[in-house]
This record gives structure tokens, sequence and C-alpha cells, in this order.
């Protein structure tokens, strides 16, 4: 079963939560963990999800940790590059940290989509 974290900017949100049912029979049998107000809005999706807390709150954080000891398969992060994040640090942290670990994310839905196609493939 594949761990993956959902998260996603105020700005996007709803693009994730469509993702998310666009693909569901894909992620029905992954293990999903989130961010805290984006895990409440995936929950209203009618999916379960592993909560942490709110990204500001150091979400971003604990999804890291994940990353770095090897318990998280792959993250989609549905950034909003036209919005000023006072906690941009860790949103950079996250993504260095994926990086360092060979741990692929995904912060658009194009590359979303690939990642997708990507695991049904193996």
């Amino acid at each position: 079963m594949k761990s993956i974290a959902l998260i996603a900017h105020d700005g996007k949100k709803a693009e994730l939560i469509n993702f998310i049912l666009q693909n569901q029979k894909y992620l029905k049998n992954a293990h999903l963990f989130a961010t805290g107000t984006t895990g409440s809005h995936i929950e209203e999706a009618g999916f379960q999800v592993t909560k942490f807390l709110s990204g500001p709150l150091g979400g971003d954080a604990q999804i890291a940790a994940k990353v770095a000891t090897k318990e998280m398969d792959m993250v989609f992060f549905f950034r909003d590059p036209l919005d000023k994040h006072p906690h941009e640090p860790d949103v950079q942290m996250l993504m260095r940290q994926c990086d360092v670990h060979n741990v692929p994310l995904a912060t658009n839905m194009a590359s979303a989509k690939l990642m997708i196609l990507g695991m049904v493939q193996n």
C-alpha cells in the first residue's frame, strides 16, 4: 500500500480535491496523509486520511519527517505560486527532503497526473 501525502495552499485546495475525486480508483488503496485543513477537505469529500497539523503550524514539517524516514512514497503539494506564504521556509524544507530522499513530488495538476500514471504502471 502506497503512502501518499496531500497538501494544498488555500488557493489550490479545490483543485486538489477535484484531482483526488478524478483519480479515486487509483488512490482508494493508498494510505493518505494530509496537513490539517487540507485533510478536513479530503474527509468532507469522503476519503479516509491521516491528518497532521495545519501547514503553518508544523504540518509541512511533520510530512517532511515522514519523507526523511522513508515512510512516505510520494507527495502531492499543490502550491499557489502567486500568493505569499508565511511558512515558505517549511515548504522549501519539505521540497528539499523530497529531493534528498528521492521521493516523487508533484506541485501541480500536470505533474500529479504523471505520477498517478507511473503509480498505475508499476
